[in-house]
Formats: structure tokens, sequence, C-alpha cells
């Protein structure tokens, strides 16, 4: 039977960590990549067998996720954020296309909760993401958020749901496009892009009507209307910090 192993990139990551490690007990290892947290994100994660490693530094999510990966030695990777949660039916498939692989790369379908509703619109259904992998056939990308998982090939989409657990209080929200926004700008930065503040008006405006309208968030009642205010917040504050770091520079 080939072996497979979870990547997992933490940071005070309490909350729902106890619950992702329980869906994957039955793989042969897991890998908790830390970076500092000052939770129980640890004391789960030991309570669970995981391998736990911890950095010093922070460079991005893509390297982080491909620092995690290299601590596999196992025939199969699944990479996992420490609040996504695999349903029975995922758990099954995964198991069956290990064992008979058609591909080298396998996408999953994930199920996003924002503050207590699950969302069937907004943008955020569906979303299937390339998650399971044989070693060495993938890797992130170096991004500092939004990274993505690069390989060569199709991705078959796995039967079952991944259950993320993205926001459990409105506060997460607004601290998490507060620190998205930020490297978001950076990220931009790098790549040579320009901001105003007219782009940034019109950045914000776009993408609430965008997932309220067009992604029909209308549909997701009030949680909807929340999230596509909250995006729009995101891309807003993304180009206006991309504006003043420009300036700096």
């Amino acid at each position: 039977m080939p072996t497979i192993g979870v990547a997992i990139i933490t940071k005070n990551a309490q909350a729902h960590l106890a619950d992702c490690l329980n869906a994957v007990t039955w793989c042969d290892k897991i890998v908790v990549l830390d970076s500092g947290s000052t939770d129980q994100t640890l004391s789960i994660a030991q309570a669970y067998g995981a391998h736990i490693e911890q950095t010093t530094d922070w460079p991005g999510f893509g390297i982080q996720k491909n620092r995690a990966i290299a601590l596999l030695d196992t025939d199969w990777i699944l990479a996992l954020d420490a609040d996504e949660v695999l349903d029975a039916e995922l758990m099954q498939s995964i198991q069956a296309a290990i064992k008979a692989p058609t591909a080298s790369v396998y996408q999953i379908s994930r199920l996003s909760n924002y503050c207590g509703r699950w969302i069937n619109h907004s943008g955020w259904k569906p979303d299937h993401l390339p998650r399971l992998f044989q070693r060495g056939h993938a890797a992130y990308s170096e991004s500092l958020v939004h990274e993505k998982l690069n390989f060569s090939g199709q991705a078959p989409l796995l039967a079952g749901q991944l259950l993320h657990y993205s926001f459990d209080r409105l506060d997460d929200v607004l601290d998490k496009v507060n620190r998205y926004s930020s490297a978001g700008a950076e990220q931009r930065l790098q790549r040579g892009e320009r901001s105003s503040l007219g782009k940034a008006i019109y950045k914000g405006w776009w993408t609430f009507i965008r997932t309220y309208v067009l992604q029909r968030g209308f549909l997701d009642g009030r949680e909807g209307f929340i999230l596509a205010v909250s995006n729009a917040e995101g891309a807003y504050y993304r180009q206006l910090k991309l504006m003043y770091l420009q300036e700096k520079k």
C-alpha cells in the first residue's frame, strides 16, 4: 500500500486543528510546520502524534508550504490548512485514489463556512483545489499570499467535501482583511504594479458587485452581504496600501 503524509502549516491555529488532525489519523505521517504559535496549537499537534517543526521567519504561504512538504518522505502528500476537515466520503476517495491511481494530482471540493454559515455562492462554490499529489509531482508557487499548486497534466476531482471553517467571528474577518491586504500590496509592488485612490475605489466597488450580484452572493443571506463587503474592503485597502508603498519607494 502506498504511503501518504499530511503537510500543515500553523500559527495560533488551535480553533479547528484537533478536528483537522482527527480526520487524518489514518495517514502514515503528519507534519506540522509552525511559525511561532502562542496558543495550544503545538500541544494539540503533539497529542495527535504529528511531527512538529518550527521556523522563526515568515517567507510567505507558498514557501512555507513547500517547506512542510519537504519534511515528508511518503509516496503521496495531502496539503491541508489547519482549519480544514475531511468528511468521511473524502477520506474514502483519497484512500481509493492512492491505492489505484489514475493521475499524479487530484483536486478536492471545498465547502467554506463564514461566521457560522456554509457559503454556496459568492464565488466560494464551486471551489476545487489540487491538494493530493504524488511526492515530486507538484510544488507551490513562492507567493506571499494566494499561493497556487503548480503541476503538469490533469487533476481529477475526488468525491467528498473538504469542510473549511474559514472565519468563526467577524473579528477574524477584519484581521485577515488587514493582513492579506498588506501582503497582497507588497506582492504587487514586487511585480511592479501601481495604484491610486481612483483605482482603489474602483477595485472595491467592482469586487462588491462581482461578489454580491454576479456571483449571486445575495443568495447566501445576511452573511453573503457581509462577505461581499469584506471582499470589497480587502480589494480597496490592498490598492491603498500599494499606493502608499510605491510613494514611499
